[in-house]
């Protein structure tokens, strides 16, 4: 009945014809026009742009780029200080994926620091009895935690692109760490939520429960374990994390409360370089990233779906409708394909042809929802909202979009003893257990399964998108909806939205299972909210959103632009 049900489908869509369109948010009617080429453009931005998540973050990036550093060398102090500030979303102990431009050879490169399986990894630590999911050992404590990647991308990012040493670089971090800071209001919450589970480790109780309680307001934090950390990395390079004094400390500690990290585990930690993932979609070119990230895959199936509707003779309603088929039919690929392209062979060549695209196009009817059980049977959870992300221009057009995590809320919330590192819990990005739902509620097959050394799959999605006058750096934390934030989020840049206009976006989200439309408060009037469910959308608002940080260069006029998602309170989007 279902085979027959799809071809019911194909047919009823090629008889109403492809002739209409899907975008996002305000959509503007000629959004999808493309932008007036300027007589003449700028090569250079002559300042720089940098948009994080926290102020102190900001400001170090530029305080190494008053050193003579350039975008990296701020990306390293950024991140770095991200790492000691808001340890609930990324940290030393976790990893990043960045996509960069460096303008001296005018190269789009993807560097994938992304976590990997310990070489004893073993699918069973992560089973119930009864074969269900083990949520605890997933998520919480060693087990959880992959081989961290950020210190090595860090380095990476000092040796082969910036302009300083790492000791110049990771200076404010250093600092910041040792003397201490205010924490904001994000964090002392997240300290909050997490305090059981930080209570169990006696080391994270030492740096995240003072006094056996969480830190009051306006209390000064500190962590000099991890400025110890920090220093090593600065002196010797990756080989001060992945050997040595702190490589030991990390393996005694997870081993001690019954992890299976060994110092080759370490040792062998490699950065990856990769080719990203570019889409061209009416005039921009979005440079983004592959597997391991799902994201890019994603992100350019849905272009090219998108590519074939024309925009300017629909209505809001009948939008919104084709962008969230278009997300439902990516979500449904991310979830039987994707893996590391170091151990799966994926069918990128199927997934990313406008050929193939066409044919998803042919399935969406215009006028109703698809089920997603017309497609595949599944489950799916609500997805969270950690991770960070920043984005830096620096003065001669060299761009980084960075999107870094641990994961969950602190991660595994497991402190290594004397080094002051948060562990991640990337383990549960695997497919530990085949289609059942992650805790951002994503499936995933035996391309995603674990394995030593693999990688496990993400949705972040650092992007750079280059317009006919206008260039964008972008990117959103969020779980399995950083995917469509970025992209709802570069759909409003094409829309013409300055940087501002782009962070505070409205958002709405659908990942195949649940088959439910997430959306943010007062997204959508009575009016569409009530069209698209007579169409057959099930609707659930949810908060937060967030935070997507962009920084805009406008080569027409040569002026940068950035701006911090007005979602909260202590980001920092800044112009210099």
């Amino acid at each position: 009945m279902k085979f027959a049900l799809r071809w019911h489908v194909l047919l009823l869509a090629a008889l109403v014809g492809t002739s209409v369109l899907a975008t996002t948010g305000a959509f503007a009617a000629d959004s999808q026009k493309p932008a007036t080429q300027a007589t003449q453009l700028a090569q250079r931005p002559g300042h720089v742009g940098i948009a994080s998540a926290n102020t102190l973050a900001t400001e170090a990036g530029f305080e190494v780029l008053a050193k003579g550093g350039n975008a990296f060398d701020a990306a390293i102090a950024v991140a770095s200080t991200l790492s000691v500030v808001e340890p609930e979303s990324s940290g030393i102990g976790g990893g990043f994926m960045a996509t960069v431009h460096v303008a001296s050879t005018d190269r789009n490169i993807f560097i994938d620091a992304r976590e990997t399986a310990s070489a004893a990894v073993n699918p069973k630590d992560y089973l119930n009895p009864d074969g269900t999911p083990n949520r605890d050992t997933a998520l919480k404590g060693p087990l959880s935690a992959g081989i961290p990647g950020e210190p090595a991308g860090l380095a990476w990012l000092a040796k082969h692109y910036g302009k300083l040493p790492l000791t110049a670089s990771l200076a404010p971090a250093i600092r910041t760490a040792r003397d201490g800071f205010k924490p904001d209001s994000r964090l002392l919450g997240a300290i909050q939520n997490e305090q059981k589970n930080l209570a169990r480790w006696p080391a994270s109780a030492s740096v995240y429960l003072p006094g056996g309680k969480p830190p009051a307001d306006g209390e000064i934090f500190l962590n000099p374990d991890q400025a110890r950390t920090l220093e090593l990395l600065a002196q010797f390079g990756d080989s001060g994390f992945y050997s040595g004094e702190t490589a030991q400390k990390l393996v005694d500690a997870v081993r001690a409360a019954g992890g299976n990290w060994t110092l080759k585990d370490l040792s062998s930690y490699r950065v990856k370089e990769r080719t990203p993932i570019t889409v061209d979609y009416r005039g921009y070119k979005i440079i983004t990233a592959p597997p391991p990230s799902s994201g890019g895959v994603a992100i350019a199936e849905i272009f090219n779906i998108l590519s074939g509707f024309d925009m300017g003779q629909m209505d809001q309603v009948h939008r919104v409708h084709y962008v969230i088929e278009a997300m439902r039919r990516a979500f449904r690929d991310h979830n039987d394909y994707l893996g590391d392209p170091d151990f799966v062979k994926m069918p990128l060549d199927m997934l990313l042809s406008p050929y193939y695209a066409d044919g998803l196009r042919q399935t969406i009817l215009p006028d109703k929802a698809t089920p997603s059980s017309m497609l595949a049977p599944t489950n799916g959870q609500d997805p969270g909202m950690h991770t960070t992300h920043f984005s830096i221009i620096d003065a001669d057009g060299n761009m980084v979009s960075i999107t870094l995590t641990v994961n969950y809320l602190f991660g595994s919330t497991f402190v290594a003893q004397g080094t002051g590192v948060l562990l991640n819990d990337e383990m549960d990005d695997f497919a530990l257990v085949p289609n059942k739902p992650n805790v951002y509620g994503l499936l995933g097959s035996k391309a995603n399964a674990p394995e030593p050394g693999k990688r496990m799959l993400s949705s972040m999605s650092p992007s750079i998108v280059i317009g006919p006058d206008r260039t964008a750096v972008i990117g959103s934390p969020g779980g399995s909806t950083i995917i469509t934030q970025v992209l709802l989020g570069i759909l409003a840049f094409i829309d013409g939205g300055d940087a501002h206009q782009v962070v505070a976006h409205k958002r709405f989200h659908h990942q195949f299972m649940p088959d439910t439309v997430m959306v943010e408060p007062d997204t959508f009037d009575a009016a569409t909210t009530g069209a698209l469910t007579r169409m057959g959308y099930t609707f659930k608002n949810r908060d937060p959103w967030g935070f997507m940080n962009v920084v805009i260069w406008d080569r027409r006029t040569n002026k940068l632009d950035a701006a911090s998602d007005p979602r909260r309170s202590n980001g920092l989007g800044k112009v210099q």
